[in-house]
């Protein structure tokens, strides 16, 4: 089979896992098994098949149609795809064991939409990553948004519908609103909306006019979460654990950078991005709307007692350091932000793992009802501990390397603002996260049973996952050098 073959299969493979779960709806465990199994093999074709193609230098394509001349529906793989790729197809695997302890320990309903829904999200991800161009891109991404809202609403409460239409308002009314907008407008000054090195829009408009679309573009893509459209993303907690962990992770939000930082690199280039950086009018804005949110996310974070709650928060302040890689428009913090996809997928990951793995154990969902909880759930908050430490960017987690090249690429570009926010917001990470698993391992318990002892951890189906994804961390810091050579190939012809 070919590379590009390969390609189109990576997409159509978790369509066809959706239909094998829905078939298999009235059998649990082979429905699971199912999903199980779609995940595990698509993993091994992007990374049998379609990863050595992409490290020997070649570019993997697949037209399906033309729907307008210049306009194709169609594939082709580049470096910062392989890494989104490798993200949504690897961590499917963990997830979907996870999902399992979670949503039978949970006793949730609806388990069969739950899995099918979620296949399709992960066909919806690959899409995006696979992407030739913005119109194949733009369909794929209002995909991912449409088969993630029944997961947000999974519960079926009123609460539940309320986020819902807030993750969907929000999401669907940026994208209609800004985002097509830029795509037809790009269209039209361009003549093509195909993803080409250096840019296509180069040389095809003023500043003023490409600023105007560099806004367009940055806000339309709300699942990047900049403020102020990111409030869908608290919304959305209301889901399971599982969903929390795919809109975190695995899918959504980094469907949103991914865009941001992929149109950034290949439709405006980074050339052009700095030679208007320094206008009034400029792309050099983008800076301080990602420091602003960066630091304003960290501060809510910071008191927020309800766990996911203060995750969520920590999740729109860590996307901002993404799109503050692009905005600093060097290669060397391009890098970063694309190590950050995946230092923050493994670290954000395991933190709403350990959460979920809290509420199946205990019940419990407030920071505040979790001191001693360590005693009873040891390997969860050991997990948490190495989550939160790659979420700081401390050794020895990989976390570490992002922010590395994110600090040197503020250097090179000269923006001492940049760097203070960096370290400002990486002391408001310790300040959010690491007192939970102290207080869970050496604070006093706050009721009897936690007192009297005993491990009591969730079902191994959550803790297993947890603990690999967690030990992601180390091995991250210790080998980065694979990630770092794909990160150092985006952008290039």
């Amino acid at each position: 089979m070919s590379a590009s073959t390969a390609v189109g299969l990576c997409v159509l493979w978790p369509l066809l896992g959706a239909v094998a779960v829905v078939l298999l709806g009235r059998r649990p465990n082979l429905r699971e098994a199912a999903s199980l199994v779609c995940a595990g093999s698509l993993f091994a074709l992007v990374v049998g098949w379609v990863l050595p193609a992409v490290r020997a230098g070649e570019r993997p394509a697949l037209t399906l149609l033309e729907v307008l001349p210049g306009l194709p529906l169609a594939f082709e793989v580049e470096p910062l795809g392989m890494l989104f790729a490798l993200l949504a197809s690897g961590l499917w695997i963990v997830t979907g064991v996870y999902a399992i302890g979670y949503m039978r320990g949970h006793h949730e309903k609806r388990q069969t939409r739950f899995y099918a829904c979620f296949a399709l999200a992960i066909a919806g991800a690959l899409g995006v990553a696979f992407a030739a161009n913005l119109f194949t891109l733009f369909l794929f991404y209002e995909f991912i948004t449409l088969s993630t809202y029944p997961l947000v609403t999974h519960h079926g409460t009123e609460k539940a519908k309320l986020g819902g239409r807030t993750y969907l308002g929000v999401l669907m009314s940026t994208s209609v609103a800004f985002l097509l907008l830029a795509l037809v407008w790009t269209y039209h000054l361009a003549g093509t909306t195909d993803f080409r090195a250096g840019g296509i829009l180069a040389g095809k408009a003023g500043e003023g006019l490409l600023a105007v679309l560099l806004a367009l573009f940055v806000f339309g893509t709300a699942k990047a979460a900049l403020m102020p459209f990111h409030r869908w993303l608290p919304a959305a907690m209301v889901a399971p654990t599982p969903v929390s962990a795919l809109l975190h992770a695995v899918a959504v939000v980094k469907a949103g950078v991914f865009t941001v930082v992929k149109i950034g690199v290949y439709v405006f280039g980074l050339d052009t991005l700095k030679e208007m950086s320094g206008q009034l009018l400029g792309s050099g804005w983008l800076v301080y709307a990602a420091c602003f949110t960066i630091l304003a996310a960290s501060l809510v974070a910071l008191f927020q007692d309800n766990l996911k709650r203060r995750l969520a928060y920590s999740t729109v302040s860590q996307l901002a350091y993404i799109v503050l890689g692009l905005a600093l428009f060097n290669p060397m913090a391009v890098q970063g932000a694309a190590l950050h996809m995946v230092m923050h997928a493994a670290g954000k990951i395991t933190l709403f793992f350990c959460a979920g793995a809290i509420l199946v154990a205990t019940h419990k969902t407030e920071i505040s009802q979790m001191r001693g909880i360590g005693r009873r759930m040891p390997f969860t908050m050991f997990a948490f501990l190495l989550g939160s430490l790659s979420i700081i960017g401390l050794p020895p987690c990989g976390g570490m390397w992002s922010k590395w090249f994110l600090f040197l690429g503020a250097l090179e570009a000269e923006r001492l603002v940049a760097v203070g926010v960096l370290v400002v917001s990486s002391l408001l990470n310790i300040a959010y996260l690491l007192p939970i698993a102290i207080n869970a391992f050496f604070a006093p318990p706050d009721d009897e049973e936690e007192a009297r002892g005993g491990i009591r951890e969730a079902p191994a189906a959550c803790v297993v996952p947890l603990t690999l994804t967690a030990l992601a961390g180390p091995v991250l810091f210790l080998f980065p050098d694979f990630f770092i050579d794909l990160a150092r190939r985006i952008g290039a012809a």
